[in-house]
């Protein structure tokens, strides 16, 4: 076999092995020194070290463990409860008002944590029977509360966001400023679609009884103050230092872990025993992204190295894509492999099969990545895999099916694609806000 064969061979070898259940980060790193012992013989040793600490003293990468520990707290600060609670008030005239409240507490959660599953069960354990008991369909209210826990994901800050910059160079601050309109505009289509399925159908979302909403407005004030403002003060604090270039990331990650510690402390919540849980899932996590960084990296080097790389750019340049068609068979790609991988893999181990060509088909980076992000959403979505749907299922009452979940999704599925193409339609809706503050 040829050298490139060999890098296909690779390649294929470890799809088969992650559809097999094996751990991702232990797995590409064998395969990366097993087929670089092929390619180099022993110096593939050496670049196994020097990757190892290049991942670990890499600037960008530091903010990760930081905002997940800022995320763990929020998420044991029992808050969600008073916030989903402020937000029903708050949003008691509008129709569908417990969806809308769902849609924009699991957007604040999810920024706030970036944790897709923690955010879906836990609205799944409040939102979903609040829903429910109002007499909401069952698959109208299972669609809301997976949709709006995958929020975290695209909106900043966003660990996704700081894999990509990583991974393709590009800095992490323009890519909060690109993604925060996108995401924003998604968050907006959930809502708006939830208000007019509620029009047209109100058998669909009932109002509730007058006695539950008949609050002095006193009362809606202090509730919101009380739940809402501090959390969103904290995000953004932690956002906005970012933008407008008062902190790094990790500064403003630093910034965001302290004042998780002291939301906590306010609202009576900071324990020992959550604090150990909170530093054990963000250590157990941080190190899984970071293995994973350092098997990415030498496995695209061997990858390069077995002349792999040029199989797939010749591949695409034998095809004549416009950019629009290399847009489109990109996404595919990434869409298909959303159903067996979770978005970690597919940033740090596929993206960078694709970024070496954005240049052949002049398209920046900045809006690739935000595209991405995009499209990553359709991961936990899409049936038949769509983890969210199964996220929610574990903690969902009785008489809630898979099948309602999954018919659920669909049409916020289809509001994913709808904002893609907007996206692309429309591209100064990720580029006005970094060229307004960066240029």
């Amino acid at each position: 076999m040829t050298n490139p064969e060999v890098g296909i061979l690779m390649l294929v070898v470890f799809l088969f092995t992650i559809l097999l259940g094996f751990p991702i980060a232990f797995t590409i790193v064998a395969l990366s020194v097993t087929f670089g012992w092929y390619a180099i013989g022993d110096t593939i040793f050496p670049l196994l070290v020097q990757r190892a600490y290049g991942v670990m003293s890499n600037d960008v990468l530091i903010s990760i463990p930081l905002f997940l520990f800022m995320g763990y707290l929020i998420e044991r600060a029992n808050i969600l409860g008073r916030l989903f609670h402020a937000l029903q008030l708050a949003a008691k005239g509008i129709p569908g008002s417990l969806a809308v409240a769902s849609l924009i507490t699991c957007a604040l959660f999810a920024t706030a944590t970036g944790i897709v599953g923690a955010v879906v069960t836990l609205m799944g354990l409040l939102a979903l029977p609040a829903m429910l008991n109002a007499g909401y369909d069952k698959k109208l209210a299972s669609g809301v509360v997976c949709a709006g826990g995958c929020l975290g994901i695209l909106i900043p800050p966003s660990i996704m966001l700081i894999l990509y910059g990583a991974m393709a160079g590009v800095s992490v601050v323009r890519l909060y400023a690109a993604a925060l309109l996108p995401g924003l505009m998604l968050a907006g289509l959930y809502i708006l679609y939830v208000m007019i399925r509620a029009t047209l159908n109100p058998s669909l979302a009932p109002k509730l009884p007058k006695e539950q909403y008949d609050v002095p407005l006193s009362q809606v004030v202090r509730e919101v103050f009380t739940s809402f403002v501090p959390l969103a003060a904290l995000i953004l604090a932690v956002l906005g230092s970012i933008l407008f270039g008062l902190a790094t990331p990790h500064e403003a990650a630093g910034i965001g872990a302290l004042g998780s510690l002291l939301l906590a402390a306010a609202y009576r919540s900071l324990t020992w025993t959550g604090f150990k849980e909170a530093v054990f899932l963000t250590a157990r996590s941080s190190a899984m992204v970071c293995w994973l960084f350092v098997g990415s990296w030498i496995f695209a080097s061997v990858f390069a190295l077995l002349g792999g790389q040029q199989v797939i750019e010749a591949w695409f340049a034998s095809m004549n894509l416009t950019p629009l068609q290399f847009l489109l068979l990109t996404q595919a790609i990434i869409f298909v492999l959303g159903w067996p991988l979770e978005w970690t893999e597919i940033i740090i181990i596929f993206v960078p099969i694709f970024l070496p060509l954005l240049a052949l088909y002049d398209i920046d980076p900045l809006f690739f990545g935000v595209l991405i992000a995009l499209n990553i959403q359709t991961s936990f979505l899409s049936p038949p895999m769509a983890m969210a749907a199964f996220y929610l299922k574990g903690v969902a009452p009785k008489g809630v099916e898979l099948t309602d979940i999954f018919a659920g999704v669909t049409p916020f599925l289809l509001l994913v694609l709808v904002a893609m193409a907007l996206y692309y339609i429309f591209p100064a809706i990720g580029s006005w806000l970094p060229g307004l503050l960066y240029n």
